[in-house]
């Protein structure tokens, strides 16, 4: 069997100034980096309104090794555009912390790929490494002020902005920089978060425009006064050389599929962590040269699409017309109680009792959201008809339309039966009403406590002395309004990893909070979770090579 790799060398790749021509966008706003990567100025379509039917591809709760939500969201507008239809990707730029870690990258699989894989998957047009960069300079800024005279007063114990860098590195996640005297600096705690979780990345995604993510940097809060006022990006003046290094990245990435379908791939936020959503800016670019824009979402719909929805839709006055639901038999079985090594053994038992976490993410969608739901099976080797049989007649009880996918190994051929369905879904929905799972002028607390109810099936949310001082706090300052972005385990609805499947007698246990004014929300860390990974025991890192030629070896 070919690898991932394999597929995309083989494939032949279209000039990108063909696959431009081909989705409507205009040679003067086209930058190549090359014959088969673009970037696109969104300011030559600041005129041009949206028209597209926004498709959102979620999943059930994963396993570690994914479900496969970018190979559906590939094989769908492969297959939408098959059936004649006007479709395009948008999509999240992979983070190195996972090509060199553990899951892979974020260019899909099998014959559903965007390409060139080995580009996007490494250091693509440079927009993570820009956004590190920027994130990077602050920090620098923020010490330096303090090094020479701290003319705002800044308190070094109180200094909340990290540093960041797009590589796995528990070493770095707690350290004391300044050290060595002086003329070094003030010694100080200090951190490293991976640029796929830090504020400038989530920033980034969020902004309109140039203007609007200038603006959003000069929001950042970067600690306090010993007066304990805060102190924002904008009072050390860092914005504007910020907004210099991210200028070129504001512009959306065109890619193709395999199959010649235009991609827009831009921004990468952890969705665990951050926000877990391609830039609002590549979104409604995409929205307005196709009829149809197939977005995703990270990791579950507790996570993804829950901030896609809460957060995203909310800021950008967009709303999905249908939701696709991806889910996979194996990972039924996983959370029906098989393990990990007996996955690839029929079991239809098992994979019926793993229905409840499918359920709980179905009614989510339907009744928390609002939302039209089209599940999509994809289908894997070890599948058996008795498990695809059993999974489809469970799924007629709930009234739940669904397809088998095989975009990995039919690329569009194997999606074209879903893409008729969730077109079908997505055109019966003509004016909607966008529901949200809290109001905006609900405490931080009660958003939190309603996400852990409504959404994940918790009694309810509780929270440290820590914590709540925190959201007090935040509230006092007077961003109360914001939207909370909950960090959790993406394993399980609950924050314990551990706990599969659909569990009911748990609590949401916050342990602190942190402001993210730049994206214009309030992240609540539940559990243990961190926003900074470390290497696997054996990290993919191992079994990447590059030849005297220089192809690139064993990228999955």
């Amino acid at each position: 069997m070919l690898t991932d790799l394999q597929i995309a060398q083989a494939a032949v790749m279209q000039p990108i100034t063909q696959i431009a021509r081909q989705a409507g966008v205009r040679e003067d706003s086209l930058s190549c980096y090359g014959r088969y990567i673009a970037k696109v100025d969104p300011t030559a379509y600041q005129d041009q309104p949206p028209r597209a039917r926004l498709i959102l591809v979620t999943a059930i709760t994963p396993t570690p090794a994914g479900e496969g939500k970018t190979t559906v969201s590939v094989s769908l507008a492969d297959g939408m555009r098959r059936n004649g239809k006007n479709a395009m990707l948008a999509l999240r730029e992979p983070s190195q912390g996972p090509v060199f870690g553990i899951k892979g990258g974020a260019a899909g699989g099998g014959y559903a790929q965007v390409l060139p894989m080995e580009n996007i998957n490494l250091h693509f047009t440079g927009d993570l490494h820009a956004i590190t960069a920027a994130n990077n300079l602050l920090a620098a800024m923020v010490d330096n002020h303090i090094q020479q005279g701290n003319a705002l007063g800044i308190d070094p114990r109180q200094v909340v902005f990290r540093r960041c860098m797009d590589v796995n590195d528990r070493q770095l996640r707690g350290i004391v920089s300044g050290l060595g005297g002086k003329m070094n600096g003030m010694p100080r705690e200090d951190g490293f978060d991976i640029t796929a979780a830090s504020e400038i990345m989530a920033a980034f995604c969020m902004a309109s425009d140039l203007m609007d993510m200038k603006a959003r940097m000069a929001r950042i809060t970067v600690g306090r006064t010993y007066a304990g006022k805060l102190v924002t990006c904008g009072d050390i003046g860092a914005q504007g050389a910020m907004a210099a290094l991210l200028r070129d990245a504001m512009a959306p990435n065109l890619v193709q599929t395999i199959e010649g379908t235009p991609c827009l791939m831009h921004g990468g936020p952890f969705a665990n962590i951050a926000h877990g959503c391609n830039s609002v800016i590549a979104t409604r670019l995409a929205m307005k040269l196709s009829d149809y824009t197939v977005t995703e979402a990270g990791f579950g719909a507790d996570l993804g699409a829950e901030k896609f929805i809460d957060i995203k839709c909310r800021a950008a006055g967009i709303y999905p017309d249908c939701v696709v639901l991806v889910a996979t038999i194996r990972a039924l079985k996983h959370h029906g109680g098989v393990e990990k090594d007996c996955l690839n053994q029929e079991n239809v038992p098992a994979m019926l009792d793993g229905c409840a976490n499918l359920k709980r993410h179905l009614d989510n969608i339907r009744t928390v959201w609002g939302a039209p739901a089209v599940v999509a099976i994809n289908r894997f080797t070890s599948d058996t008809q008795a498990e695809i049989d059993a999974l489809k007649d469970w799924l007629a009880q709930q009234n739940a339309p669904c397809a088998l996918c095989e975009g990995w190994g039919k690329g569009g051929a194997g999606a074209q039966e879903l893409a008729e369905l969730v077109v079908r879904e997505a055109d019966g929905v003509h004016s909607r009403v966008p529901f949200f799972t809290y109001p905006d002028d609900m405490d931080l607390a009660h958003k939190i406590d309603a996400v852990a109810r409504r959404v994940y099936g918790a009694r309810g949310a509780t929270f440290t002395a820590q914590a709540m001082k925190q959201l007090k706090t935040m509230e006092d300052e007077e961003f109360g309004r914001c939207p909370v972005c909950i960090a959790k385990t993406q394993y399980s609805f609950s924050d314990d990893a551990k706990r599969r499947n659909a569990p009911t007698d748990f609590d949401i246990n916050i342990r602190s909070a942190r402001l993210s004014a730049g994206a214009g929300f309030v992240v609540a860390f539940a559990g243990d979770i961190i926003a900074m990974p470390g290497l696997p025991r054996h990290p993919a890192a191992l079994d990447i090579d590059v030849d005297e030629n220089g192809r690139i070896e064993g990228l999955f």
